[in-house]
């Protein structure tokens, strides 16, 4: 192994001294070298003047060193024998302690022997009184048990059954304690002796109901006996089955006349005369309370029981009945059933807890649905005395608290539910005559008037449609939530789509571009020179008051799928989707405010025409707007009142159709700005005075002829001025002189931030300059334009792959003059 080197011992030795003792003096760090230390002390040669006074103080410092190196080893020669003697002092002390400790554990170990003598015969006592106790309460017991059997016994045999209803409980009470004797053959004989005056009592007892209510329906004439009262007290402590017999009886016997009455041939059985059924029970019911009210014990509900086998048995039986006679079955008729069965449901909820239902995938059938907090309806009344609202507010009223859950419904009224198709086949031919007499009422009434009060006028027939609904919802979730109501659905999505088609679309005014494209009469009018016709006052509230009515059916159709999806089963919810009947009604939306665009655009088309026909090169001077620019608003404050008059009730309607017409105006406007050549610089101060009045005119559109002035809203501003500072600057381009042509061509690059060479040559013949002309300015603008982005060959490969509006334009002309061609 080897050596430890010294120099590396002392320097772990110098930073362990370091760690205890910390030092800033120099001659104490491990690395200390005696040339820099002399170096600091002397850094040039004039310091070695004071050599002298540094050698003393160092001297001085040894001495103080070396004094208490001294004092400390002086120090250090008397501890070794002191501690010595601490330590012997220590020993002797411990060894003191431990001799204590012993002496304890001795006299603890004494104690405890002296202990458990002075108890043990204490411990002796304890459990001879023990056992004593227990002797004594079961020979008590056993005295109790053995006179309670004989008692119970000549008891029995008398049918002192008040007598035997306590002393029965209290020997099985007793008999509990003899549990664990059971081997003793004394225990067991009264054991057995107790089973076998329980099974006589249970006979007995079961005797005497045979005996007082038999079979053949008579009963005796005397009434209920007390001792059949105590009979029941006593059948209570006996086996469940007594108990369970004892009523099966009474209720079998109980309503041996009614199968009788209502046999499947008897007249009064069909469902016209359902409400024999229900009175007969009532009056049996009545009859039960008069007479055996007191016979039976409270808990043991009676009442109710005899209720629920009755509608067991009523199911059962219309059921049967209804199978065989299903072709007599009639809309009104099963609903008439249905009704009064319904009613009788609810008179046993309010009678009755439905504590005796013990069928529990029934009561798991018949619950009801959570409470709802759509506003669709407002509460749930019978059909019959369902007052049906005609207004537009009835579905959006506040929602009555909902009562209490009826745990009865359905325990009759289910046996109709394989028979509702007679019910949803009839409401489909009752909706398909309401929607043919909707369409022959808004053909006999016109539409409607304008209404400049409280916005478009709904059509009334939308509510009517929609109570109707109603009405037919919270009559089939009365009747079933299963099938049937996604069966009603059907028919609902499917009248809603022929609402929107025959009512809404099949009623809106009819333009000859009104999709948007081509056709034969409008060349030839056109070819005629004729101008396009506008809507009437009456056509304009028409198609207002229909979108108003669509977003209404919109919004209401949203809360009848929310309506259907709380009244039927959870498992078939996901089968209720009114998705594609909501976008219906948002195509007649989109296709109402197109038609409003499309008239107000049509109206201005020839006053644009007018603009791009004038001789802007012949203005000399700049007046007030021009002829075409007050037709242009004429048109506007015409038309835009009545649509916003009329849609005040829908606002955000309004807003899009202001939208639409300003993405339409704009762009067309800009069309036949470029159509205007040659202009002066006269013509075109002209053109922009004209375009600031319309760009104000449109800023003011939405509120245009309104007392109230409102802010138009910020996405429709936003639009018009994009689309008015573009004219406005293409414009400021054709005012500006073309030379310098750097100049020039720079000033159009800066004014216009969609610059290309196509918008640059239009604007080039704006000004009238020739063709020769123009090359060279094409030249440097497509040398002067920014580099385009990244993956883009040019300005001009752009306008290939997206054409403009410009381009739309003119493809549209250049078919246009082909079939006039042809014709």
């Amino acid at each position: 192994m080897a050596a430890e080197d010294p120099a590396l011992g002392m320097q772990e030795e110098v930073e362990s001294k370091k760690q205890v003792f910390p030092s800033q003096d120099p001659l104490d760090r491990a690395d200390f070298n005696a040339v820099e230390y002399i170096n600091t002390l002397f850094p040039t040669e004039q310091s070695l003047a004071n050599i002298d006074e540094v050698v003393n103080k160092i001297r001085l410092k040894i001495r103080r060193l070396d004094d208490n190196i001294r004092t400390v080893v002086r120090g250090q020669t008397n501890v070794g024998q002191d501690g010595r003697q601490a330590l012997e002092e220590a020993q002797k002390a411990i060894q003191q302690l431990f001799g204590k400790i012993k002496d304890i554990k001795d006299k603890a170990e004494k104690s405890e022997q002296m202990v458990k003598e002075i108890t043990r015969d204490i411990k002796q006592l304890d459990h001879a009184k023990r056992h004593l106790t227990t002797s004594i309460t079961t020979l008590n017991h056993l005295h109790m048990l053995a006179g309670g059997v004989d008692s119970l016994e000549a008891m029995t045999r008398r049918r002192q059954y008040g007598e035997v209803a306590n002393l029965l409980q209290g020997v099985m009470n007793v008999l509990e304690h003899f549990h664990k004797y059971m081997g003793i053959p004394q225990i067991r004989q009264l054991s057995e002796r107790v089973k076998a005056a329980q099974t006589e009592l249970g006979q007995q007892i079961l005797a005497d109901f045979e005996e007082a209510f038999p079979s053949q329906g008579t009963k005796r004439p005397g009434g209920p006996s007390n001792v059949l009262r105590d009979a029941c007290l006593v059948a209570n402590i006996l086996d469940p089955r007594i108990k369970q017999e004892i009523i099966k009886k009474f209720i079998k016997q109980h309503l041996s006349e009614y199968l009788v009455l209502f046999q499947e041939n008897q007249d009064v059985a069909w469902l016209d005369k359902i409400d024999r059924r229900y009175a007969w029970i009532k009056r049996q019911l009545v009859d039960y309370e008069e007479k055996y009210g007191r016979m039976f014990p409270r808990e043991w509900c009676m009442a109710e029981r005899i209720a629920v086998e009755f509608c067991h048995v009523t199911r059962t039986e219309l059921a049967k009945i209804m199978r065989t006679r299903a072709k007599e079955i009639e809309v009104k008729l099963l609903l008439f059933a249905i009704q009064r069965t319904t009613n009788f449901e609810g008179f046993l909820a309010k009678r009755f807890s439905g504590c005796t239902l013990t069928d529990g995938s029934l009561q798991k059938k018949l619950e009801s649905p959570p409470p709802s907090t759509n506003p669709f309806l407002e509460d749930e009344p019978a059909p019959e005395t369902e007052e049906l609202a005609t207004e537009k507010g009835d579905l959006d009223q506040p929602k009555k608290p909902k009562a209490p859950d009826n745990p009865f419904h359905g325990i009759v009224s289910k046996c109709f539910e394989p028979h509702l198709y007679v019910y949803i086949e009839s409401q489909d031919k009752n909706l398909g005559e309401l929607i043919d007499r909707f369409v022959a009422d808004f053909k006999a009434q016109g539409p409607p008037k304008p209404n400049t009060d409280e916005g478009g006028a709904v059509l009334p027939s939308c509510a009517d449609l929609f109570v109707y609904y109603k009405k037919c919802m919270v009559q089939c979730s009365q009747l079933s939530t299963g099938e049937p109501m996604i069966a009603l659905t059907t028919i609902f999505q499917k009248y809603l789509r022929e609402y929107a088609w025959k009512i809404l679309s099949g009623n809106l005014p009819k333009t000859t571009t009104s999709s948007g494209g081509l056709t034969i009469s409008s060349l030839l009018k056109e070819k005629e020179g004729s101008e396009a016709a506008k809507f009437t006052l009456e056509e304009l509230c028409l198609i207002c008051g229909i979108l108003s009515t669509a977003e209404y059916c919109l919004a209401t159709t949203q809360q009848l799928e929310e309506k259907l999806k709380e009244k039927v089963d959870v498992s078939l919810i996901e089968r209720i989707n009114l998705t594609g009947e909501m976008d219906t009604f948002s195509t007649v939306i989109s296709s109402s405010i197109q038609l409003l665009v499309q008239d107000l655009d049509a109206a201005c088309d020839p006053a644009l025409t007018a603009m791009s026909k004038m001789q802007w090169q012949n203005v000399e001077h700049v007046g007030d707007q021009s002829p075409y620019v007050t037709s242009v608003i004429l048109h506007i404050k015409q038309n835009v009142p009545i649509i916003r008059d009329n849609l005040a009730s829908t606002r955000k309607y309004f807003t899009q159709f202001c939208i639409k017409f300003a993405n339409s105006f704009i762009p067309k406007f800009i069309t036949h700005l470029f159509k205007c050549k040659p202009i002066s610089m006269v013509g075109a101060e002209q053109l922009l005075l004209d375009t600031h009045s319309l760009k104000m005119v449109l800023l003011d559109l939405p509120s245009i002829g309104s007392q109230v002035v409102r802010k138009a809203p910020a996405s429709y501003t936003k639009i018009v001025v994009k689309g008015m500072t573009r004219a406005e600057m293409i414009l400021k381009v054709v005012m500006a002189p073309h030379e310098p042509l750097v100049v020039f061509v720079d000033n159009y690059i800066k004014l216009l931030t969609d610059c290309n060479t196509e918008t640059f040559q239009k604007i080039l013949d704006m000004k009238g300059l020739k063709r020769s002309e123009q090359s060279s300015m094409l030249e440097l603008l497509r040398q002067r334009l920014p580099a385009p982005p990244s993956g883009a060959e040019s300005s001009g490969s752009l306008s290939l792959t997206a054409p403009t509006p410009e381009q739309e334009s003119s493809r549209i002309r250049k078919l246009e003059k082909l079939i006039k061609k042809r014709l």
